[in-house]
C-alpha cells in the first residue's frame, strides 16, 4: 500500500482546491450570459448568450493551443513566453505544487472571463463570425501578453514589483479597455444617440435575469480571488474571501445611495454594476488589504461606476452593459488602490510612493496594450469581412438574423 507523504497530501489538497475554484470561475460565464442578456433587448438576447458560449469554446481552444504558452512559457525579454504550446514542451520553470493541467484549467477560465467582458459592450450590433475571430485572438494573444508581463516568470511588470493578485489589471483592465476600443470602431446602436447629442434610453428586457447574472458572478468571484492563492492550505484565503465580499457589498450600497441622491431613485442597473465594480477593483489587492480598506475601495467603485457610465455615454461610446466603466475604470482603480492600501508597501501604511508608481505604470501599460491591440484587430476585421450587421438586421434582431431562431417562442412579429 502506497503511503502518502505530507508533501503529497498538501499537493492533493491544493489540487482539489484549484480545480474547485476553476469550476467557480468557469460558472461565472453563466453570470456574464445572464447579466448581458438581461441588460439588452429580447430580440438580441440569444445572440449574446451564444457569444459568451463561444468564449468558452473557441476561446478555450485558442488558449490551449497558443495563449498559455505566451502567458507562461519561457520568457523572451520580459514581453512574452515562447514554450508550452498545446500544454507541452518546456514548462519546468513554472514552480507549482499542483499539476500543470490544474493550473491551466484555472487560468483558462480567467481567459474566458476577459473575452466575455467585451461581448457585452458590443452587444446588439456585432456580427457573430467576426466576434469569434476576436475571441480567439483575445485568448491567444491580447490577454496572455498582458498576463505574462505581470504573472509570467520574467515578465517586466512583475520584475518591477507590480502587485495584481487575481487580475484587476490582467483581466479587468484588459477586458474593459479592449471593450472601449471595440465600441469605438464598431459604433453605437441605431437610435441610441440623437444628432443634438441627446441620449435615448433603450430599455433592458429583463432585469431579473441581469440580477441573477450578477449573483452568479459574485458567487464565482470567490473562486476567482481565493483560488488565486493556488492553495487550500493558505489560511489567507479567509481574508481574501472576506475582502472580496465586503468590496462587492460596499460598491452596490454606495451605487444605490449615489443614484438615489443624483436621480431621486435608486437605479437597479447601476446598483448591480456597483457591486461588480467593487469586485473588479478589489481583485488586485484582495490578499494585501485589510477589510476596512476593502470597504473603502468598493465604496469608491460605487461612485466611479456611475460617473464613468455617464461619461462614456456622453462620449457616444455605446456600451449596453457598462463593461468599460465596471472593468476598465474600476479595474484600473483597483490596481492603483493597492499602491495606497497594501498593508506592506502601500502609501497609507508608510510604504512610500514606490509601489504606487509601479501600480500606475502597470495599470497604464496593460490598458494601452489592450486598447491598441483590440483597436487594430477590429479595424482590420472592419475593413475586410465587416464587423457590423446591416441596419435591417439590427432592426430585426440578431437572434433571427444570425441564428434564425428567437429566444422567446411567443415573439410573432419578428421585430420585438
Amino acid at each position: 500500500m502506497e503511503v502518502l507523504t505530507l508533501q503529497d497530501l498538501a499537493s492533493s489538497i491544493d489540487t482539489v482546491w484549484v480545480l474547485l475554484c476553476a469550476a467557480l470561475v468557469f460558472i461565472m460565464e453563466g453570470g456574464f450570459a445572464f447579466l448581458e442578456a438581461g441588460f439588452i433587448s429580447a430580440k438580441n438576447s440569444l445572440n449574446i448568450v451564444m457569444k459568451v458560449f463561444m468564449d468558452c469554446t473557441v476561446g478555450m481552444l485558442s488558449y490551449w493551443a497558443v495563449g498559455f504558452a505566451i502567458m507562461y512559457g519561457a520568457d523572451k525579454a520580459g514581453l512574452f513566453g515562447s514554450t508550452g504550446f498545446f500544454i507541452g514542451g518546456d514548462l519546468n520553470h513554472i514552480k507549482l505544487r499542483i499539476p500543470i493541467y490544474a493550473y491551466w484549467l484555472f487560468q483558462a477560465a480567467f481567459a474566458m472571463a476577459m473575452a466575455s467582458i467585451v461581448s457585452g459592450a458590443v452587444a446588439e450590433r456585432m456580427k457573430f463570425g467576426p466576434y469569434i475571430i476576436y475571441t480567439a485572438l483575445a485568448a491567444a494573444i491580447i490577454y496572455p501578453v498582458a498576463g505574462h508581463w505581470v504573472w509570467g516568470v520574467g515578465g517586466w511588470l512583475g520584475n518591477l514589483g507590480m502587485l495584481d493578485f487575481a487580475g484587476s489589471a490582467v483581466v479587468h483592465s484588459v477586458g474593459g479597455w479592449s471593450a472601449l476600443a471595440a465600441v469605438i470602431v464598431l459604433g453605437s446602436r441605431s437610435g441610441r444617440y440623437n444628432s443634438d447629442g441627446s441620449i435615448n434610453f433603450l430599455p433592458p428586457h429583463n432585469l431579473h435575469l441581469a440580477f441573477l447574472g450578477t449573483f452568479i458572478l459574485w458567487f464565482g468571484w470567490f473562486g476567482f480571488n481565493a483560488g488565486s492563492s493556488l492553495s487550500g492550505l493558505d489560511l489567507n484565503i479567509a481574508r481574501i474571501a472576506l475582502t472580496t465580499n465586503l468590496a462587492a457589498a460596499a460598491g452596490g450600497t454606495v451605487a444605490a445611495l449615489f443614484t438615489m441622491f443624483k436621480y431621486g431613485k435608486a437605479d437597479p442597473s447601476m446598483t448591480m454594476n456597483g457591486s461588480l465594480a467593487g469586485l473588479a477593483a478589489i481583485t488586485a489587492g484582495t490578499a494585501f488589504v485589510s477589510p476596512s480598506s476593502a470597504v473603502i475601495i468598493g465604496a469608491v467603485s460605487g461612485v466611479l461606476v456611475v460617473i464613468a457610465v455617464n461619461f462614456f455615454d456622453r462620449m457616444k461610446a455605446d456600451d449596453p452593459v457598462g463593461a468599460i466603466a465596471v472593468h476598465g475604470v474600476n479595474g484600473g482603480w483597483g490596481v492603483i488602490a493597492v499602491g495606497l492600501f497594501a498593508e506592506q508597501g502601500g502609501l497609507f501604511y508608510g510604504g512610500g510612493i514606490h509601489l504606487l508608481l509601479v501600480q500606475f505604470l502597470g495599470a497604464a501599460a496593460v490598458s494601452i496594450w489592450a486598447f491598441a491591440a483590440t483597436y487594430l484587430i477590429f479595424t482590420v476585421l472592419k475593413k475586410t469581412i465587416g464587423i457590423r450587421v446591416s441596419a435591417e438586421e439590427e432592426i430585426q434582431g440578431l437572434d433571427l438574423s444570425e441564428h434564425d431562431i428567437s429566444a422567446y417562442a411567443f415573439f410573432s412579429d419578428r421585430t420585438s
